[in-house]
């Protein structure tokens, strides 16, 4: 039966509903006839999302420095949430629209009308900051360390893992 994904009453489970991973991961679902709708907190908080790859490269050339120090690794762009809904979307070749404003806002599948994307107020976070971008100056100067993996192909290999783990096969 097709199911729709809520937060629980646990914080450490409604947090992980919150991650990019969880969107990806809904888009996967709706895209299998698995889930209904993906919902949604603050479709406007910005954030610095970067490749797991690409952090771990940076790490590593911290750990070759002969003297340890701090660093900030980020991509210093900033997408929204929104942004990675509509990209995460694209990868399955649904383009929305939305309608709606603030808590009644709603994203439609144009193609069939349907309704995908639902905000729901559960998922405002209290202390909610608008923009979170790191600046990864430091390492860029001293490490010589960059981000390699762009938006859009991160949120394309996340939906297309999801969408294999879901049992739907892409070309």
């Amino acid at each position: 039966m097709p199911r729709t994904a809520s937060c629980s009453t646990t914080k450490a489970r409604c947090a992980a509903k919150l991650s990019s991973r969880a969107k990806s991961r809904a888009v996967a679902a709706i895209e299998a006839g698995q889930q209904q709708q993906l919902f949604i907190g603050n479709l406007n908080a910005r954030r610095d999302w970067g490749h797991a790859r690409d952090y771990v490269e940076g790490m590593w050339m911290m750990l070759q420095q002969d003297q340890p120090d701090d660093y900030v690794l980020a991509t210093g762009e900033a997408h929204s949430v929104r942004e990675f809904v509509e990209r995460a979307f694209a990868v399955v070749g649904r383009r929305i629209a939305w309608r709606g404003a603030g808590a009644d806002e709603v994203g439609i599948d144009e193609a069939s009308g349907k309704e995908l994307i639902k905000v729901d107020p559960r998922y405002f976070r209290p202390t909610e900051v608008d923009v979170l971008v790191g600046d990864a100056s430091k390492a860029r100067a001293r490490l010589g360390w960059r981000h390699r993996v762009k938006f859009d192909d991160l949120v394309a290999e996340l939906v297309t893992g999801d969408l294999r783990g879901a049992g739907v096969n892409r070309p």
